[in-house]
């Protein structure tokens, strides 16, 4: 399926001079200019993004974009809503709980609390020789001491060396006129290599491993700041792992327990609330959100040899980080999002495409990751250009103004297309490219 779409997309391109591919736009050079199609990222394609709009009802009609996404069967969202009601979202839910079930099996196999052992497990639980589908069938096998292959909700194949999945499905999902998503035209894509998965075997699991002390697993989600809307789904998973894991025996003849944290989506509280956790006697925590936040407040986790492991952050910095071997993610690197939103905005026939970004790790990276793409495929670089705002250490806006001299900018080029990459902030840009013209209207 990744194939035949990037062909169809490699030959749009080819035809750009002589047509739009399909585009039913007006002629960027018109006078009668009416807007760009609107594209998002993982950081906005929610529901509870698109509550931000409640004045400006239908602006996000038409809006798509990517987001790391599997389709969840009614099973596990039926389990989810069971523990918490009311979730308007499941935006990295099923990558939560697969964190902690993969966290909890390497524990089992290697047979303490220690998170400097338990890391030596992650990769390996996820690329053993027994394939097992549920986390009680999986625990059973660790216990007796298996080399096993967790394929949970999000994990198909296992993961690469630095600890993140080897391949990933996202979904291409459409905003309504309700400013609500469509679910009927969300579309799955899947990308990566299992071949990069991790062929390192870790050491000899331990056979039917008992601790004294309970493993703890600390919350470092985004709570509050411009990441706050997609705490939720990722809370609730949290919470279903645990309630799962202890009703499958828990681990090393203990429950786990949950320690609740917030990263505020702002680095000193991600730190202050790791340095909590630590004294808490917390092993493995569970996030941060933001990529960012993960970057700067990783090196806090290794002081006091803790897991990290995000179920979210995306960035390809991440990779590569110094982590001391304690870091891990179950969200892909935004290498793989980059290719599959350029795919989705070279199916629209884009040949002009403006790129706004906030200033953050995620943000200037992921820009420059989709501009590689667009080149790659054969958009001219002229024609694909980005521009920065500037966020806070929080994530919000810091100069509404440079909003509207950018929104200004884009509607004097006059693009095909407009990728906005933020998170709840960039509801702002939005909102003044809308008030410059530089929307398409559906």
């Amino acid at each position: 399926m990744r194939i035949s779409r990037a062909v169809i997309a490699a030959a749009c391109v080819s035809l750009l001079t002589l047509a739009a591919c399909g585009s039913s736009q007006d002629d960027p050079e018109s006078p009668n200019y009416q807007g760009a199609y609107l594209y998002g990222t993982d950081g906005n394609m929610a529901n509870e993004f698109g509550a931000l709009f409640k004045e400006q009802a239908g602006l996000l009609d038409g809006m798509k974009g990517t987001l790391p996404l599997t389709e969840l069967n009614q099973t596990f969202t039926s389990r989810l809503n069971a523990v918490w009601p009311g979730l308007k979202d499941y935006l990295f839910a099923a990558e939560t709980y697969d964190a902690m079930m993969i966290s909890a099996l390497a524990a089992q196999q290697a047979g303490t609390v220690e998170p400097a052992k338990i890391a030596q497990y992650v990769n390996g639980v996820t690329s053993g020789e027994i394939v097992c589908r549920t986390f009680q069938s999986c625990l059973t096998l660790a216990r007796d001491g298996k080399s096993i292959a967790y394929r949970g909700i999000t994990v198909r194949h296992g993961f690469t060396d630095a600890g993140e999945p080897s391949t990933t499905s996202y979904g291409t999902v459409h905003f309504s006129s309700a400013n609500q998503l469509d679910n009927g035209k969300t579309e799955y894509l899947g990308t990566g290599n299992e071949l990069n998965a991790s062929g390192k075997k870790p050491p000899r699991p331990a056979k039917d491993g008992k601790s004294a002390v309970a493993l703890k697993f600390g919350g470092l989600l985004p709570q509050t700041g411009a990441l706050a809307y997609t705490a939720p789904p990722m809370l609730a998973a949290a919470k279903l792992a645990v309630k799962e894991i202890n009703e499958a025996g828990g681990v090393l003849g203990k429950n786990v327990e949950w320690v609740d944290g917030n990263d505020g989506t702002d680095p000193r509280v991600a730190t202050a609330t790791i340095a909590k956790h630590a004294a808490e006697g917390v092993h493995i925590l569970i996030g941060p959100g933001a990529s960012g936040v993960a970057l700067a407040s990783l090196p806090e986790a290794v002081k006091h040899g803790m897991i990290m492991f995000s179920p979210c952050n995306t960035s390809a910095s991440l990779t590569t980080a110094d982590d001391k071997g304690l870091y891990f993610r179950t969200a892909p690197s935004d290498i793989l999002q980059a290719r599959a939103i350029a795919d989705v905005i070279l199916r629209d026939g884009d040949r002009k495409v403006a790129i706004v970004a906030h200033s953050g790790n995620y943000g200037t990276n992921l820009a420059k990751d989709v501009v590689k793409e667009l080149v790659k495929a054969g958009l001219s670089e002229i024609d694909v250009q980005t521009h920065i705002y500037q966020i806070t250490d929080d994530g919000s806006v810091k100069d509404k103004a440079e909003l509207e001299r950018i929104a200004g900018d884009i509607v004097s080029v006059q693009p095909d297309g407009v990728l906005v990459i933020g998170y709840s902030e960039s509801a702002e840009v939005v909102k003044a490219l809308s008030t410059a013209g530089a929307v398409l209207r559906h």
